[in-house]
């Protein structure tokens, strides 16, 4: 059993809300991250453009909050035309100038670049089998069940060998702990705390950790 304070804060890392539903202390105040974390994170994704979309969002995270990048998602999406695969292949260096002037986003060339780039490489990847089939064949038989914010991984077997498998592609700003949190934001891992109310919310995993 974890401890807990008078604000409802455990020793586990998670947070009671007044609702009285358990979540970790990262999804517990701001209202924003908050609604991602009951509704979003963690729950299947699959088609290319949904993962396509995913995988970049993460790129542009690297080195920021994921709070930053969701504030910005709606102007990510009409930037980048929802992050249509087709539409974002055919941008070109005046696109990207375009963009860099674009305060709405984040001004950062090589990662603009990069969406540039995954777009035509998803384009590709469409006459081995696509991207959706590639990223979920990484799917674990097993998936993490922490208890605590110490317990949780940032990496895996798993996210390494698809990080590998993606830049053999020409994906970029994939690296390992990139695709980990694409797996835990996609239902491909679930890192919900055993104790979070949102633990095995994806219809995949059993709460131990193994798979349905």
């Amino acid at each position: 059993m974890t401890s807990a304070t008078a604000e409802g804060r455990h020793d586990d890392g998670l947070v009671v809300g007044s609702d009285g539903l358990a979540r970790p202390a990262w999804a517990a105040t701001d209202a924003l991250l908050r609604e991602y974390y009951d509704t979003e994170w963690g729950v299947p994704v699959r088609g290319e453009h949904g993962i396509y979309e995913r995988i970049c969002l993460e790129g542009f995270q690297a080195g920021l909050s994921w709070a930053t990048i969701l504030r910005k998602r709606a102007a990510f999406r009409e930037a980048f035309h929802d992050f249509d695969p087709d539409a974002v292949a055919a941008f070109g260096d005046s696109d990207v100038d375009r963009l860099m002037t674009d305060a709405r986003i984040v001004r950062n060339r090589a990662k603009i670049a990069a969406t540039v780039t995954n777009a035509r490489a998803t384009v590709a990847l469409r006459a081995v089998g696509g991207l959706d089939a590639l990223v979920w064949s990484f799917q674990p038989e097993v998936t993490p069940a922490p208890r605590t914010l110490a317990e949780l991984p940032t990496t895996s077997t798993e996210s390494v060998a698809l990080s590998k498998e993606l830049r053999s592609h020409g994906f970029r700003f994939v690296g390992p702990t990139t695709m980990f949190a694409l797996m835990e934001a996609i239902g491909l891992v679930d890192t919900h705390l055993v104790g979070s109310h949102r633990r095995a919310c994806s219809g995949l995993w059993h709460p131990d950790g193994s798979r349905r």
